[in-house]
């Protein structure tokens, strides 16, 4: 995670980004603090990413990279405001020894577009991450990396249409995605918690599970009862500041899974 004190909104690079929107830095810090909060009371491990004079964008780690089995796939940002952030991610995984670390060589955007399940990686492109680079993440990676194509350009990234519950279990907002891909997911997840337009437009699906807890916005009330209906514990989270620049839970989180495949902070 990376404290957020240098968030603005510069730039309309998504449809929820609101450029004349007068960011209040202390209250994004509180916030932020408070998600770091209770992802420390659930028992995980928060490590830190120092934060950039000139890179508003930072807190949103989940761009940065995808991390999976000890080997991470760093981010190649398409807007040129976000590129510099490549080099400051790839400088801290390296510097833990802890993983491998190669950056993509064409765009592609961290766990804004590949969500890992366990089994394999779902991968989104439509708008952000280019579709060769999914397989350039299965050749780094080493597991199956499965194409989903975002065709509702308000669902720029996978991680704001579809969040991985646990090892056999997804939710998603079927609108965000082309007829063959909700096929694919249809078939893959016939169980899947199908998450309705205004769910997505509450960033109920930009959230992070543990497999039972779920941190999930605030605002998310109708999302929170039906996952409290599959048997998760919803955990909600006030990040109204961040919505301003289409953030939630889930952008202001990197998961870090080291070779044993155990989340590492």
């Amino acid at each position: 995670m990376c404290a957020p004190v240098h968030f603005d909104v510069t730039e309309k690079s998504n449809p929820w980004m609101q450029p004349n929107h007068v960011v209040d830095r202390e209250r994004a810090v509180s916030q932020w603090r408070t998600l770091v909060d209770v992802y420390e009371r659930l028992g995980h491990r928060v490590s830190l990413l120092d934060p950039v004079q000139g890179l508003p964008d930072m807190v949103f780690t989940a761009n940065g990279a995808v991390v999976v089995g000890g080997r991470a796939f760093v981010a190649r940002f398409r807007s040129a405001t976000r590129q510099p952030e490549s080099a400051a991610h790839q400088r801290w995984l390296e510097s833990t020894g802890t993983y491998t670390v190669a950056m993509s060589e064409g765009i592609g955007e961290g766990e804004g577009d590949f969500l890992f399940t366990g089994r394999h990686v779902l991968a989104g492109t439509g708008f952000r991450t280019e579709h060769p680079t999914h397989l350039e993440a299965q050749e780094f990676l080493g597991y199956p990396v499965l194409s989903l194509r975002l065709v509702d350009a308000c669902f720029y990234h996978l991680d704001t249409a579809l969040l991985p519950l646990d090892a056999d279990t997804i939710a998603y907002y079927p609108g965000a995605f082309s007829a063959g891909s909700r096929r694919l997911l249809e078939r893959l997840y016939p169980d899947a918690l199908l998450a309705t337009a205004a769910d997505a437009r509450h960033f109920g699906l930009n959230a992070i599970s543990d497999g039972h807890h779920v941190v999930i916005p605030a605002d998310s009330t109708h999302f929170a009862d039906r996952l409290l209906d599959r048997g998760y514990e919803p955990i909600p989270v006030d990040l109204s500041e961040f919505r301003a620049s289409g953030g939630g839970p889930k952008c202001c989180t990197l998961e870090l899974r080291p070779a044993d495949g155990t989340p590492a902070g």
